[in-house]
């Protein structure tokens, strides 16, 4: 018996490191044109060489095919070369398809399927929007600040969406330095990439050269933006102070303010968006929208996907939530049953509104689902299980080679991940940028019924979707590279993810 050079191993592995170390400054220039690069949806922008790295190790193992550093690197080199204009560029893709191309045509070079594939976009120099987008954070607890980091992160050439404000109650002197050591340094999601200043005379911050107004008031429909060159913004509401349409109008009476995002469930007639899956629902004179919850913009690519392959006839989802802020560390008292318990010694029962936030997503699931959920002791990534009742047999192998085909050839690429290890568990997923992660190794399915297991990372995660709704919102689209229409949903382009 022949044993293998082990040996060959470590020499590889220093190649293709080499490959990604020099993919770096490639992709960073890129990004600054606004030619934003990814592999099979995972971004390569401002990732590290070992990111780089997992990335193709993600393709090889989920997509299952031979994608390296060694493949993908000549095709990165050709775009480099090209005159590119704004868009989306999936490398990963691009590579897989050169390989199957090469086999077929030995002549084909990296360059010349490279401006075949990217002609439509080769010489564009059409601005993504007139002019810079104007964002304010009305409020700064988990989710603003995830909003801040993603916002600042993507400022890219400086002229899409730009964080220009956030609104705070008033607070003591020294409130703004540790606002932004808040930014600086997190428990759960490590710290900022990148520097923050104070600059304590002008109330601002400069995070990443990006300079942040901190506004202090007590009334928010008397706040005069304009006064800080803030123009026709984007209020990004995440205070969970209102939900309904009068009080989330308040902003609007604001100089400065067109339009209010809310980063909750919204009541009554205001669209509830989930990125991916009815956000070309958005129109332009739409003054107020919400980006819904993080369990239902969990559970409403998974359903979808699964309703559009199978169809459901009922189901029911349970939560498995991590605690949040509006619960007390301690038993005292609260105004919902069961949420006055100590959070992080106790298992608590409570309600879900995603179960019927389904059916103003997905019509066709109306009347068909229930939903609870249990708070457990953990400080993020929640799980959500689905129990689904088909309107047809089908098998494991077909449910989980459906949903990972969704996670890297769909329209919800964004939105839905796909892991088949075993070992996994939820700190796993911790600054996953997906809506959701399909866990295939925990997958049931017994005929018509199927039970899915769902990973989300209720703060993360739910902060990129919500971005990804306000670039669409903002008019933000990118056309993508390799074009696939049927990967898109809608009409060939993307919005710039929020991740």
């Amino acid at each position: 018996m022949t044993l293998p050079n082990l040996d060959d191993y470590f020499p590889d592995w220093k190649e293709r490191e080499a490959l990604a170390e020099a993919m770096i400054p490639i992709i960073g220039r890129l990004y600054r044109d606004n030619v934003v690069t990814y592999c099979y949806g995972r971004p390569l922008y401002q990732r590290s060489v070992i990111a780089i790295m997992k990335a193709h190790r993600y393709v090889r193992q989920v997509a299952r095919n031979e994608l390296s550093e060694f493949e993908s690197y000549p095709i990165l080199k050709a775009l480099s070369e090209l005159d590119l204009g704004p868009s989306h560029v999936d490398v990963g893709k691009l590579a897989v398809e050169y390989m199957e191309r090469v086999e077929e045509d030995s002549a084909l070079t990296p360059e010349a399927y490279t401006r075949e594939a990217c002609a439509q976009v080769i010489g564009k120099t059409d601005k993504l929007l007139e002019r810079p987008q104007d964002v304010v954070l009305f409020g700064f607890g988990r989710i603003g600040r995830l909003l801040a980091r993603l916002l600042i992160e993507k400022t890219g050439g400086g002229d899409q969406l730009r964080l220009r404000a956030i609104v705070l109650r008033p607070g003591k002197d020294d409130d703004i330095h540790k606002r932004a050591t808040l930014l600086r340094r997190d428990s759960i999601h490590g710290p900022f990439h990148g520097t923050i200043r104070v600059d304590e005379e002008n109330s601002c911050l400069i995070a990443n050269g990006n300079v942040i107004r901190m506004i202090y008031a007590s009334d928010r429909s008397t706040i005069d933006y304009s006064q800080y060159g803030i123009n026709d913004a984007i209020l990004i509401d995440n205070s969970g102070a209102w939900r309904d349409e009068e009080g989330l109008a308040e902003h609007l009476k604001s100089s400065g303010i067109s339009r209010v995002m809310l980063t909750a469930p919204g009541k009554g007639a205001i669209k509830n968006i989930v990125s991916g899956v009815n956000s070309h629902i958005v129109e332009p004179t739409d003054n107020i929208v919400s980006a819904a919850s993080c369990t239902t913009n969990a559970i409403v690519p998974v359903l979808k996907a699964v309703n559009d392959e199978w169809g459901i006839t009922h189901g029911h989802m349970e939560t498995v939530h991590a605690y949040t802020p509006d619960q007390n560390l301690h038993d005292n008292f609260h105004k919902k049953a069961r949420r006055g318990r100590a959070a992080p010694l106790n298992m608590v029962i409570t309600e879900t509104g995603a179960s019927s936030a389904v059916a103003k997503l997905l019509p066709e699931l109306e009347g068909k689902l229930t939903g609870n959920a249990i708070r457990v002791p953990t400080p993020n990534v929640s799980l959500a299980i689905l129990n689904l009742t088909l309107d047809q047999d089908t098998s494991l192998e077909a449910v989980n080679a459906h949903l990972r085909d969704m996670a890297l050839n769909s329209s919800l690429q964004r939105q839905i991940d796909f892991t088949s290890s075993t070992e996994v568990v939820s700190n796993d997923f911790n600054g996953n940028r997906h809506a959701c992660i399909v866990d295939g190794g925990a997958t049931i399915v017994d005929g018509n019924r199927a039970v899915l297991y769902i990973w989300y990372d209720n703060e993360f995660g739910y902060s990129c979707q919500v971005v990804r709704v306000v670039q669409r919102w903002a008019g933000i689209r990118y056309p993508l590279i390799p074009n696939d229409v049927a990967r898109t949903g809608f009409d060939g382009v993307a919005v710039a993810a929020g991740g």
